[in-house]
């Protein structure tokens, strides 16, 4: 373990000083944020607290989830035991992604393309016909240009390349989102599906990048012995020193530890998704506000002069929306 760990330290990006954050202190009423997710549990686990950090300061916040998550394993023992579970896993994980919805305080929008799965195998299977990483992009992104159209995000927020993780439907989840943020504002482009609008900054989410996992195990290696992210640890090891994983910086972070009590909160309301006992709880609120109180962005495209590193992903935007 102690050589995977020097592997990924090795790797590191650079990130901005934690002098450099500042907390969020503006009224941001006007501002409009989109996120684009694949599935329902995903808007969740990734920028929950920036999300209700700045509804609670009067932003707009609109999550559009691609998937309806239909072919998502159980992963909380106690669901895997109930009826409705293995009867109606589409119904359940829309019953969960309302109360994550009404504890966070955003806007939701279901895209409704049918979730690819996460193939396993050697060689992989393809993904199963019809599903979401099957979709040509044009058609795939139509229904996220349109939204965009209609709802006018200043900011959009998805994932990196690999889709944060190298699940089919992130990936194709950050192409259609980047497709959205290039092409909405195109009058030549996606002809009827709304008045053209071009968002003006295009942010990459990086809620399990390698810095915070790190300093979450050693955190638990240091105050237990042992370290639930053992497992993660290796894996980021691994896509780091084969080149699978993209070397983006973070450029922005966002201090939500008033909000991290919403964060958990979302997260545990999507019940067969998580496991109580597992990772994402691993270190407990009161602790990560020591270690790790922000969530990190990387901005991977501005139509607004910035001026890097930012704490809060409306610098440069102040004269592009009305309070």
């Amino acid at each position: 373990m102690s050589e995977a760990i020097e592997q990924l330290k090795a790797n590191l990006p650079t990130h901005p000083p934690v002098e450099a954050i500042k907390p969020l202190e503006e009224d941001y009423t006007g501002l409009r944020i989109l996120a684009v997710h694949a599935h329902p549990d995903d808007e969740s686990s990734k920028g929950a607290g920036t999300a209700s950090a700045y509804i609670a300061r009067g932003a707009r916040f609109m999550v559009a989830t691609m998937t309806g998550g239909e072919r998502g394993d159980i992963l909380n023992e106690e669901i895997d035991k109930s009826p409705r579970a293995h009867r109606d896993l589409p119904g359940l994980r829309r019953a969960e992604m309302a109360a994550a919805r009404e504890i966070m305080g955003i806007e939701h929008r279901w895209i409704g393309f049918f979730d690819s799965g996460l193939p396993e195998g050697d060689p992989m299977p393809p993904l199963p016909f019809g599903s979401f990483g099957t979709m040509p992009l044009d058609r795939a992104a139509a229904p996220l240009v349109r939204l965009v159209r209609e709802y006018r995000p200043h900011i959009i927020i998805t994932y990196d390349e690999i889709g944060g993780y190298p699940h089919p439907d992130h990936i194709m989840t950050h192409k259609v989102a980047v497709e959205a943020f290039e092409k909405a504002g195109d009058p030549e482009a996606y002809v009827g599906e709304g008045e053209p609008w071009t968002p003006l900054k295009l942010y990459y989410d990086r809620a399990f990048n390698p810095e915070r996992t790190l300093a979450l195990h050693e955190h638990l290696l240091d105050t237990h012995g042992e370290s639930l992210l053992s497992g993660w640890i290796e894996n980021l090891a691994h896509r780091a020193s084969s080149g699978e994983a993209p070397r983006h910086e973070t450029t922005t972070r966002i201090l939500v530890t008033d909000h991290f009590e919403q964060r958990d909160q979302a997260l545990r309301a999507h019940a067969s998704q998580v496991d109580p006992n597992g990772v994402f709880f691993a270190v407990p609120s009161e602790q990560l506000k020591d270690i790790w109180p922000w969530e990190d962005y990387t901005l991977a495209a501005s139509h607004a002069e910035v001026q890097l590193p930012e704490s809060s992903l409306d610098e440069g935007l102040s004269d592009y929306y009305v309070i």
